[in-house]
């Protein structure tokens, strides 16, 4: 696998001599190139939606911009708020050196990780901001207004949508996001609902028993049910379905085809992970369970009032105590990001009942 130094030092570079250019700046009032530099995981680029819909409601005639990881480019190709996305990847080094042609940004949001108001500098991003308190502080060096985290709890998409002044964004509508094309792949027969077993950590996992009984439910309610899961998560499906009753998409799909099958789904069970959001986006009815995640901090908040996306969980759970959101301390905070290292028993996944799940989509 190619090194990520090479991107790094290049990007080093370029920050330094676009400082060293530019000592002295200034903030602009309005800004006619608007630059959103990340490489977040896709259920947290996707919660950017509201500052996407902040900063087109703010500066309607800028170009809005906005850095992702190249496989997420594709959920985009129809310009939602009118963003342009400029895909990269680390390990390639050639990506670094397209990105870099786009250079010469008024203004720079950098709404996760601090690092990347590095790259922002590397693009001749002329005022950055960025949210204060990460650590350690050089990767902070390039920001020109550090803000606060709010201190009472709010979805993370409302948070970085406050970012910028003003009024809040317009509440989200699916009309907002048009649908990305696709290759042609054989949608499942409606009604059906997609069971996405996989998620990013071996503790945010629901129970195979859990599974089949769901999944055995939803059939008696005569929905047909496909599992669902990321590349190499088809062992999880085999784990759950060993007699394979159900079809899998599982590590089968692009993502642009992984969202046709959630839009056209009647309805999408997820742990807290990248296609729990994008059932959100698509406005599909969804169940999301969140054990060590924070249903506060990735729910639907203001923005995304008028979905029809239901957290599921225990709240409060006695060893969801930690208070770190991307390496920044706040006190109202209560997720966990222990290891499976670090945790050998996923209890708050564990107490999440088939009948919560029931509950939770059937309400009006």
């Amino acid at each position: 696998m190619a090194s990520r130094t090479p991107s790094r030092v290049l990007i080093g570079f370029m920050a330094l001599w676009n400082t060293i250019k530019q000592p002295r700046r200034r903030e602009p009032n309005t800004p006619a190139r608007v630059l959103i530099a990340h490489h977040l995981l896709l259920g947290d680029t996707l919660m950017l939606s509201p500052l996407l819909a902040k900063l087109r409601a703010r500066y309607p005639d800028a170009q809005i911009v906005m850095t992702v990881p190249t496989a997420f480019a594709a959920l985009y190709q129809g310009r939602p708020y009118g963003v342009d996305v400029l895909p990269y990847g680390l390990r390639n080094l050639g990506s670094v050196r397209r990105l870099l042609r786009h250079r010469g940004f008024d203004l720079a949001i950098v709404p996760g990780d601090n690092r990347y108001s590095w790259l922002a500098r590397a693009l001749d991003a002329h005022w950055i901001v960025a949210f204060a308190g990460d650590r350690p502080a050089y990767k902070s060096w390039p920001v020109d207004r550090l803000l606060p985290y709010p201190n009472e709890p709010a979805a993370w998409g409302d948070m970085v949508a406050g970012m910028v002044p003003g009024p809040q964004p317009p509440v989200y509508e699916t009309r907002h996001w048009p649908d990305p094309e696709f290759r042609p792949f054989e949608l499942p027969a409606k009604p059906y609902c997609v069971l996405h077993v996989g998620a990013s950590t071996p503790l945010k996992l629901w129970e195979p028993a859990k599974w089949r009984a769901l999944a055995t439910k939803l059939t008696e309610l005569e929905y047909r049910v496909v599992w669902s899961g990321g590349p190499g998560e088809q062992k999880y499906v085999d784990e759950i379905d060993p007699e394979h009753r159900f079809p899998s998409f599982a590590g089968r799909l692009e993502l642009a085809q992984m969202w046709h099958l959630v839009k056209n789904a009647r309805l999408l069970v997820s742990p807290d992970t990248g296609v729990a959001h994008l059932g959100r986006v698509t406005g599909t009815l969804t169940a999301v369970l969140f054990g060590p995640g924070s249903h506060i901090i990735c729910g639907n908040g203001e923005f995304w009032r008028h979905a029809p996306a239901h957290g599921v969980t225990i709240d409060p759970f006695p060893c969801r105590d930690q208070r770190v959101l991307f390496k920044r301390e706040i006190q109202w905070v209560r997720r966990c990001q222990r290891r499976p290292g670090e945790c050998n028993d996923n209890r708050c996944m564990r107490s999440i009942d088939v009948e919560h799940v029931m509950s939770a989509v059937s309400t009006p």
